[in-house]
């Protein structure tokens, strides 16, 4: 005889569905999201999937959607409303921007002690203190956006708005840091380069990472554990300089941070990256898909790419392995290096950037500025 079927509750139904769209949208805590996230969130996300988003776009508005939905039950006792009203959006920059001096002597100033003991129990705040300004400024813009998606405004260009953020910004004690403290430049890819000295597959494969993301111009992260052997083409050697003529090889990116899927930006590598990654792919047997896959502990080559997290540890691990501080450096040192490197050789910056696939020359030219001021004649005057 047939069981009836079960009916779900409406966190189970907020399950589903988010596992309806998780292909698209990588989520390690589905059920803590079906908890947090309203139906009308849920909608909201399949929505902008529906949209052809990037997916590191959707990453971060699902992530800091998560952090409100959190940080407002935390603080009200209710799911988030919708449009939000100023008062709520002054408690949250009252919440994250604070003076720490002030807190000494008022314990009221900043993030109450209960909302704060809850968010860290939920494993949404892990340090101390007020919040970079830059932080609470995208969680406030992403706010505003998914407000409108859903047809929505709120009062987030209110003047009282924007005069707290601007004061508060004042009073916390912060400095602004770069992504990746160290640029990755070309003595310190050769430091992380020479860890991966053996055939064995690990090191064949980091080996490639390496090259293959600082060769074609600082890849984003996301860029290297997302690329796919369909998105090579083996371009005509180009001839050496008193040799044989080195391989070519050309990336079409599709759709990056600052392109869509329609823009074909392409990027290549010559020489020794080609080598490289071909050694790689021949070792582990790879003619389609992921390119960069994980290695077991016996040497066996997942079927899946990596994730972008796993670039960053990567880096991380190999400059340990070099005897670097691992804190120091990130991908994105990769991104900044090879601008850095760029400039100390002297090649132009239009050049570079057309490798890097930068927008904006203000960000591309800043890593020039820094790699010659520091060398340059204004800084010796004495």
């Amino acid at each position: 005889m047939a069981q009836p079927k079960k009916s779900l509750t409406a966190v189970e139904r907020r399950a589903e569905e988010l596992d309806t769209i998780a292909a698209v949208l990588p989520m390690e805590r589905r059920d803590e999201l079906a908890e947090l996230l309203t139906d009308h969130d849920v909608e909201t996300l399949r929505h902008l999937v529906n949209q052809g988003m990037g997916d590191n776009t959707l990453r971060a508005l699902t992530s800091d959607l998560t952090y409100l939905e959190a940080w407002g039950l935390a603080a009200t006792g209710k799911s988030l409303p919708w449009p939000a009203p100023e008062a709520l959006l002054l408690k949250f920059v009252a919440h994250h921007l604070w003076d720490p001096q002030h807190r000494e002597t008022d314990s009221d100033h900043g993030m109450p002690a209960d909302v704060d003991e809850k968010l860290r129990q939920q494993g949404f705040l892990k340090s101390v203190g007020p919040h970079a300004p830059a932080t609470v400024r995208r969680r406030l813009a992403n706010w505003s956006t998914l407000s409108k998606w859903r047809g929505l405004d709120g009062a987030f260009t209110s003047p009282a708005l924007k005069s707290a953020i601007r004061l508060a910004v004042r009073a916390v004690p912060r400095t602004r840091r770069r992504k990746s403290a160290k640029a990755v430049t070309g003595d310190v890819l050769a430091k992380l380069l020479a860890t991966c000295a053996t055939d064995s597959l690990r090191d064949l494969r980091d080996r490639a990472i390496l090259m293959v993301a600082f060769a074609s111009g600082g890849r984003r992260r996301s860029e290297i554990a997302g690329l796919r052997s369909e998105q090579l083409t083996v371009e005509p050697p180009i001839p050496g300089d008193n040799g044989p003529p080195l391989p070519s090889l050309a990336i079409h990116l599709g759709r990056t941070k600052t392109s869509s899927a329609e823009q074909d930006d392409v990027v290549y590598l010559t020489g020794r990256p080609v080598e490289v990654l071909n050694a790689w792919m021949t070792a582990a047997k790879i003619d389609k898909g992921s390119v960069f896959r994980a290695v077991g502990r016996w040497g066996t080559v997942s079927r899946r790419a990596i994730d972008p997290q796993s670039v960053n540890a990567i880096i991380k691990q190999r400059a340990a392995m070099a005897g670097l501080e691992p804190g120091e450096f990130s991908a994105h040192g990769l991104r900044s290096g090879y601008l850095t490197e760029a400039a100390i050789r002297g090649i132009p910056l239009p050049e570079a950037m057309e490798q890097s696939r930068h927008r904006s020359v203000q960000q591309a030219s800043s890593y020039y500025n820094n790699a010659t001021r520091r060398s340059g004649r204004a800084t010796r005057m004495l």
